[in-house]
């Protein structure tokens, strides 16, 4: 069971040198067929959110921000303050940059058109979990916000937006996220590679720090809540128990980390080589994980790092949604583990697949 060296290069050179969030895209705009001037300010705005929920993030300790608001939201959640704030303010720079027509928040129960007087006639429509893993920000343990780009067809009306955006994550433009942990990152991917983004707070820039990753085949971690473990379907039990074998050559394993964070979860095995896993148990029998807001863009993302991402029968990227707060299971990460576990859940052969 060999290890693949991680899928990141840091840049040696002095910061100078090094491109920024904005400077790489307009370098880099031809490999963007979408990056109009208008795409290009949308990933800003994003990044800008990002940047403000970072700072109340950072401050967390010492601002009244931790803990629950009393509310429960759609998701049937206890809603943190942090929550809250991540949700204004990516909706607040949405609006203020005007360079999308609908908006589509975890938080919220339904989208949020853009008033007609903005510049409607952007046809982006996002769709984001502003803070994932919220409930770790108490115990300042590292959390993370997702996001989903879509483009629309010219005429579509606000009110009719929605159901035109409820497209399979095939069709996204754009996906990304950004880890608030040791260090802020932003990784993001437009179809061509998945580049990573590490915050320097001297300078308040996003800086091209992890280039063209790629996850690496073999992996090293597995992740999943096993306290749920007597929920999982038998052949979903039997998986585990397969990757707890040591490999009969080098006598390695593959390790648990479990962090409760899906974007943390995810950027770990996007760097190390592994799988996350969060299936469909007898409490959630669609599984718990948001199509739009979390499977969809970190489907988008692992594809283009060289991954594979299944809800354990199907492509998650070719699931047509039916609503914008559906659930699917989610088995996520380096490919030669996503088809295993796809195998045991289908009650096939796993023999010669690597780990």
């Amino acid at each position: 069971m060999s290890r693949a060296s991680s899928g990141s290069s840091m840049p040696s050179a002095d910061l100078n040198s090094v491109p920024t969030l904005e400077q790489f895209i307009i370098t880099r705009r031809e490999q963007f067929p979408q990056a109009t001037g208008s795409f290009s300010r949308l990933l800003r705005d994003v990044s800008v959110a990002a940047k403000i929920i970072n700072h109340n993030i950072r401050r967390a300790g010492i601002l009244d921000v931790l803990g629950e608001t009393g509310t429960v939201n759609v998701q049937d959640e206890r809603q943190k303050k942090l929550d809250e704030i991540a949700d204004r303010e990516l909706v607040r720079a949405l609006r203020r940059g005007g360079e999308c027509c609908l908006i589509g928040s975890e938080e919220q129960p339904e989208t949020i058109p853009m008033s007609p007087d903005a510049k409607a006639q952007e046809r982006f429509a996002v769709f984001f979990d502003p803070l994932d893993g919220s409930t770790n920000t108490d115990v300042n343990a590292s959390v993370g916000t997702i996001f989903s780009i879509y483009t629309l067809p010219e005429g579509v009306q606000p009110d009719d937006a929605l159901g035109v955006a409820l497209r399979p994550g095939s069709e996204q433009v754009a996906a990304g996220y950004v880890a608030y942990g040791s260090s802020t990152m932003f990784v993001f991917s437009t179809g061509n590679g998945v580049n990573g983004f590490t915050l320097d707070p001297g300078i308040g820039e996003f800086l091209l720090t992890h280039p063209d990753l790629r996850i690496p085949e073999h992996g090293a971690r597995y992740s999943i809540n096993e306290a749920d473990r007597e929920d999982f379907v038998p052949e979903l039990r039997d998986f585990l128990g397969w990757l707890k074998r040591k490999d009969p050559e080098t006598g390695a394993r593959i390790r648990s980390r479990y962090i409760g964070s899906f974007v943390s979860d995810f950027h770990r095995n996007l760097l190390t080589g592994g799988i996350y896993m969060y299936p469909a148990t007898a409490d959630h029998p669609e599984g718990k994980l948001r199509l739009m807001y979390e499977a969809n863009p970190m489907a988008y993302l692992v594809e283009q790092a060289g991954g594979r991402a299944s809800d354990g029968h199907r492509r998650i990227l070719d699931i047509d949604p039916d609503a914008l707060h559906q659930r699917t299971p989610l088995f996520i990460g380096s490919a030669p583990l996503v088809e295993a576990a796809e195998a045991f859940l289908q009650g096939r052969e796993a023999e010669g697949t690597a780990r």
